[in-house]
């Protein structure tokens, strides 16, 4: 059973700070930002030939993260289950944006998946499952951060990084943890092969 209602938890946010990093629940536009630098650096000069899923794209705020860095992917998709922000995603950015929920709809192949923030509120076998069916549509691999901490009542869902590990080395060749940036938090590069 969910933790909440993901969509009315987003779309109580848009309502109350309009498109705004606060308005996707982040607590600030900063850390937001410090999750995108840790994905782009696990991903890096692999981006630029890559076709990627941004799942759970919000406003499409990691596009324009990459765009500022010069690290745009050869192709980028925006995925997320709220209509308002796939209106907004696509008007912002001109690129394809899906409303799709990753959980239950088919999900498109693409050399990396990402997700950032997509399931802070989903509960322990969503989460599981979420990682599972990016991946699978991967074809190089997906990269993702989740709330770092151990798991606890509430709207938010918490993970410790061995957790993951122990989770994905069932199916992941690779696997690349970052810890350090922040505390109460932690993003998980997941590979289909060894990095070049």
């Amino acid at each position: 059973m969910p933790r909440i209602n993901n969509q009315a938890f987003y779309e109580k946010a848009i309502k109350r700070y309009g498109c705004t990093a606060r308005g996707l629940n982040w607590n600030s536009k900063y850390s937001q930002y410090l999750r995108f630098e840790m994905i782009h650096d696990l991903l890096g000069d692999a981006l630029a030939s890559s076709k990627i899923v941004d799942t759970g794209c919000g406003f499409g705020d990691l596009y324009f993260f990459l765009k500022q860095r010069g690290s745009l992917p050869r192709c980028y998709v925006g995925y997320d289950l709220v209509d308002e922000a796939v209106f907004v995603a696509h008007k912002r950015t001109k690129q394809r944006i899906v409303k799709c929920d990753i959980l239950n709809d088919v999900l498109e192949d693409a050399d990396f998946y990402i997700a950032s923030g997509s399931m802070n509120i989903l509960n322990r076998f969503e989460t599981f499952l979420f990682i599972r069916r990016c991946f699978e549509a991967s074809r190089k691999g997906f990269v993702f951060n989740l709330l770092k901490g151990e798991d606890k009542e509430g709207h938010f869902n918490y993970f410790l990084p061995h957790e993951i590990e122990a989770y994905v080395n069932e199916f992941a060749y690779d696997v690349k943890i970052k810890d350090d940036y922040m505390e109460g938090d932690f993003t998980v590069l997941l590979l289909k092969e060894a990095a070049e």
